[in-house]
């Protein structure tokens, strides 16, 4: 898979091409992602997909930006797992905010990307101040195919509702929503070894999302290994200035520093608490694990 951080100025090859944030890659942009692939082949284009970095609303307001579901890196590991050729990263700045529509679409898409065939939702919207929509796409002659919204259980699905969800510990809903469990990737690295000190060695994992979507303690998978997550700041121990993912691995006692790995959020077993003490805190833990144990022999 190609991944280009600006546009060529001439493709070597016509492209089939759905554009978007993906943030969370839900069934939503799955759909969107499966006809891609299925149209390009039938037309021998190479599928390709446009995404943002940093996510628009990050840029035109930083302060009341939604939390991140799925770094940069994610989103190209789903892209590669589907089989996309092409992915195009474009930097969401002032000069590309203010591109028109008709740029967009005549010197971009046309000529600098030889994009043939576009597969978007049905919400669809770009240019400056995203004036323009699928009608102005379909007068300009691409071919086009609409994928509608999904719903589960009657509600939409949509990025900001499994937002929602996770924030509310409503993990169920949220798998179904995104067709998998949730999951957070990152580089095992060297923590303070205070969870060893207590008792509960874990793998500190090194966070991409600045501001989650979700925080607490729950039980977890590491690979395939079994464990209890606490993502969040560790209130009870005093200066912890950012976020830490840390899994205890049930039953594990091996070393796996440096590893890149994946943590499939399964169940959330409570909030994070500020305890009194040390001791109170270690209390809490041994019902964690408790928790996390018997929900994995179910």
């Amino acid at each position: 898979m190609q991944v280009f951080r600006h546009f060529p100025s001439s493709s070597n090859t016509s492209i089939g091409l759905t554009i978007g944030n993906f943030d969370g890659i839900h069934i939503g942009h799955q759909a969107l992602i499966e006809k891609l692939i299925a149209e390009s082949k039938k037309r021998k284009l190479t599928p390709a997909v446009m995404t943002f970095e940093p996510h628009p609303k990050e840029f035109f307001t930083p302060e009341n930006a939604p939390a991140r579901l799925t770094t940069l890196r994610e989103k190209l590991e789903f892209f590669l797992s589907y089989g996309i050729e092409k992915v195009f990263v474009c930097a969401f700045n002032q000069k590309f905010s203010n591109i028109s529509s008709e740029q967009f679409m005549g010197q971009i898409l046309k000529e600098q990307l030889k994009a043939k065939l576009l597969i978007v939702g049905d919400d669809f919207r770009f240019g400056a101040e995203r004036k323009a929509g699928i009608e102005d796409l379909r007068k300009n002659a691409f071919e086009l195919f609409e994928i509608p919204e999904i719903d589960v259980n009657g509600k939409r699905v949509s990025s900001t509702r499994i937002r929602e969800g996770l924030k509310e510990g409503r993990i169920e809903e949220v798998n179904q929503f995104l067709g998998r469990p949730y999951t957070i990737s990152g580089k095992v690295v060297e923590g303070d070894k205070r969870g060893r000190q207590m008792g509960f060695p874990t793998a500190n994992i090194h966070m991409k999302h600045l501001r989650p979507a979700l925080t607490g303690v729950y039980a977890v998978k590491l690979g395939n290994r079994n464990g209890v997550a606490n993502l969040g700041v560790r209130p009870t121990i005093a200066g912890i200035p950012k976020l830490l993912l840390e899994v205890h691995l049930l039953n594990f006692n091996e070393d796996i520093y440096g590893q890149h790995v994946q943590v499939t959020f399964l169940e959330k077993i409570r909030d994070e608490m500020k305890f009194e003490n040390i001791n109170i805190l270690i209390e809490q833990i041994i019902k964690d694990v408790v928790h996390a144990t018997r929900y994995f022999e179910k």
